[in-house]
């Protein structure tokens, strides 16, 4: 080999990469929009039900709240069964796993003849969504380059608002033609779409085969994508070598394991309080219901586009100070609320309040996956989105009980604000960075 030929090796290299981490971000970010577009579109079809009997039977307001909760609590489900097996077989397996799972649920509860099947389509499909979401961080963090990991996680994540957003819009333009049904139909398409592409385009993470030590495979793929070799982690202590969960709650893990719980599961307590009644507390203070729901649609698009500006910080910063900033800024925000403000700064308000709380959400996946070495890490997501999600269960209930109990509107949001601070709090208690780079060990793509 001449020396003119190891620039156009490097060159061709860099290429593969670039194209491994196309493919990579592309169905990872498709795959979430879908998984944003299933949880949300019974939103957008649940008034149907409310009015008409002849689609499922009977639906009362409480049978309506029952039926939204079936698939949040197949999303924790299956997010903490991802976790128990995603460290041991692998990223690419679930996340296949995944998208066939949930486009199937879909495509069943398009078919069901009453509520309680459609209940149990619901619950299903949640296990698989619940799988992907815990799946997609920790296969986006093995590959993305070491100084833009959180930004690829807040890219890819971003798919999660842009389906609840898609969800919406498709039901304003379709719903009248397609009925209930074809909305769900909607949500089953990466059956024949997505999963195909994934098969051939989506590879296994070579950290982790290099952590299951299938060196041999993970060299011949680091050919195949241009992607380096990650160091061997022999300088962990061994002490950390289980894996799954029972390395995520081993003594070396378990007080940063249940402080990132318990900071998870107070952001989506947020998130999902926000969501939920955000439009019925603005028409509290007076707004029309288009008005409402156009603070609803603010909220999200701050969320989306803060989080991407937020994980700049977060690779530049470090991601503890910056989600700690995050959910600061939201609480602030949320008190700002109470002010009597003019409606454009209202709207301006709460966009920040969107990346004080669903941004920050974003944030705390990539301050996960990036926490915790390979062998626990798929663990580590599914424990952040499956324990996490018992707050997003508690959301709507919270909601609920501030609105019902008669406290003046100021009060609601002091109280959510005083969330925010209680996230902010917990994400300081975080003990510095258990991964490979601080046990001495490389990191991939220094």
């Amino acid at each position: 080999m001449t020396t003119h030929t190891l620039p156009a090796l490097v060159l061709e290299q860099a290429q593969r990469r670039a194209r491994t981490l196309g493919w990579i971000l592309a169905l990872a970010t498709a795959g979430l929009i879908f998984d944003g577009y299933d949880l949300v579109v019974y939103g957008a079809v649940v008034s149907t039900f409310l009015r008409d009997a002849s689609q499922i039977g009977p639906v009362t307001p409480h049978l309506a709240g029952l039926l939204g909760s079936y698939a949040l609590f197949g999303v924790a489900i299956g997010a903490l069964a991802a976790g128990s097996v995603g460290d041991f077989i692998g990223r690419r397996k679930v996340m296949l796993a995944s998208y066939a799972w949930f486009s199937v649920g879909m495509a069943l509860t398009a078919l069901s003849k009453d509520s309680n099947q459609f209940g149990w389509m619901r619950f299903l499909t949640g296990l698989g969504i619940g799988s992907l979401v815990a799946t997609t961080a920790a296969l986006v963090s093995e590959y993305a380059p070491k100084n833009k990991k959180n930004l690829f996680i807040a890219i890819t994540n971003g798919g999660i608002p842009l389906g609840s957003m898609l969800s919406a819009l498709l039901a304003i333009a379709w719903m009248s033609s397609l009925g209930w049904r074809g909305m769900f139909w909607l949500g089953a398409l990466p059956l024949v779409t997505l999963l195909p592409l994934a098969y051939f385009k989506m590879p296994e993470s070579i950290a982790w085969l290099v952590a299951q030590g299938r060196l041999e495979e993970a060299q011949n793929l680091s050919l195949q994508t241009g992607v380096p070799l990650p160091a061997t982690p022999n300088a962990a202590p061994s002490a950390t070598q289980r894996s799954g969960f029972a390395g995520l709650f081993s003594p070396y893990y378990l007080l940063p394991t249940l402080v990132l719980g318990l900071m998870s599961a107070t952001g989506l307590l947020l998130v999902y309080s926000l969501n939920t009644w955000l439009p019925e507390l603005m028409l509290r203070a007076g707004f029309n219901a288009k008005g409402s729901l156009a603070f609803l649609a603010v909220l999200n698009g701050g969320s989306l586009l803060g989080a991407m500006a937020a994980s700049r910080a977060a690779d530049r910063w470090g991601p503890k100070p910056v989600v700690a900033a995050s959910f600061t800024t939201g609480a602030v925000a949320l008190v700002v609320l109470t002010f009597n403000f003019p409606l454009a700064a209202l709207l301006a308000t709460v966009a920040v309040v969107g990346l004080g709380t669903s941004g920050t959400q974003t944030l705390i996946y990539g301050f996960v996956a990036n926490y915790y070495r390979t062998q626990v890490r798929a663990a580590g997501v599914a424990w952040c989105a499956g324990f996490g999600r018992l707050g997003g269960l508690g959301g709507p209930i919270l909601g609920s009980f501030l609105i019902s109990s008669g406290l003046e509107l100021n009060l609601v949001f002091y109280v959510l604000a005083g969330l925010g601070l209680l996230g902010m709090g917990l994400t300081l208690c975080v003990p510095m960075s258990r991964s490979e780079a601080h046990q001495g060990i490389p990191q991939m793509f220094d």
